[in-house]
């Protein structure tokens, strides 16, 4: 079995030594991918000079979901089995990682690391979105997903093929609205995450709040116009 742990990484300088070798304690079988996201700090100078992580290093700032979607590809071209997306902020927790794949081979496409199943959190700007987007993925699909905008997922093969195959299939919440209602099998499990210590977050106040309506637009009326390609 071939596991792939994808981690986008945006100025990550401070963080990333200790998320490679957080995978590498707790989940030795996993091969680590970086994909830097055109950082402006040494994040690929530390990547390439770590003898345990894959390395792609992207020529400009993408974005996230681009940058999830090039490991993807990666993991589709090498055969892998599954794909963990893994964030290079230290937020999430490696440990996890048997657990999600234990509910994966339960028969779920896609495995959620969330922080709302079962934990109750003050409210901000985040949960206060992660709940609106979960109400509109409620509404659409029937399914109920209490951390849409986590960025720990599990991808079992089918999907890994599915996103890297086509250019408009980005790891969002809308996606997984659509994925939903076309029948793949969604499953969250409770984890608890880190607060970031370093780095360069990709989401302001201001994108949180722009991203958050694009979803919930998103996810209410265009995705109804697309079509599921396998």
């Amino acid at each position: 079995m071939k596991i792939l742990a994808i981690i986008p990484a945006y100025n990550e300088e401070q963080s990333i030594g200790k998320v490679i070798d957080d995978l590498r304690e707790f989940a030795p079988d996993v091969d680590i991918l970086v994909v830097n996201d055109g950082s402006t700090d040494s994040t690929a100078e530390i990547c390439r000079e770590n003898p345990h992580c894959l390395f792609i290093d992207m020529p400009f700032n993408a974005g996230l979901a681009f940058t999830v979607q090039t490991g993807l590809c990666y993991a589709a071209k090498y055969d892998y089995d599954y794909a963990l997306q893994f964030d290079g902020d230290g937020q999430h927790k490696a440990g996890y990682i048997k657990d999600m794949l234990e509910e994966s081979k339960k028969g779920f496409d896609i495995v959620i690391g969330s922080r709302y199943v079962s934990e109750k959190h003050p409210f901000s700007i985040r949960k206060i979105g992660s709940k609106l987007i979960g109400a509109s993925i409620r509404l659409t699909s029937k399914i109920k997903i209490t951390d849409p905008t986590s960025g720990m997922r599990l991808y079992n093969k089918k999907l890994i093929h599915e996103f890297a195959e086509h250019i408009n299939y980005e790891p969002e919440p809308d996606t997984l609205a659509y994925l939903a209602r076309k029948g793949v099998k969604i499953r969250e499990i409770q984890v608890t995450m880190n607060e970031r210590e370093f780095g360069t977050s990709y989401f302001t106040a201001f994108k949180s709040l722009k991203y958050m309506l694009k979803m919930i637009f998103s996810i209410l009326i265009v995705q109804w116009f697309r079509k599921r390609s396998i």
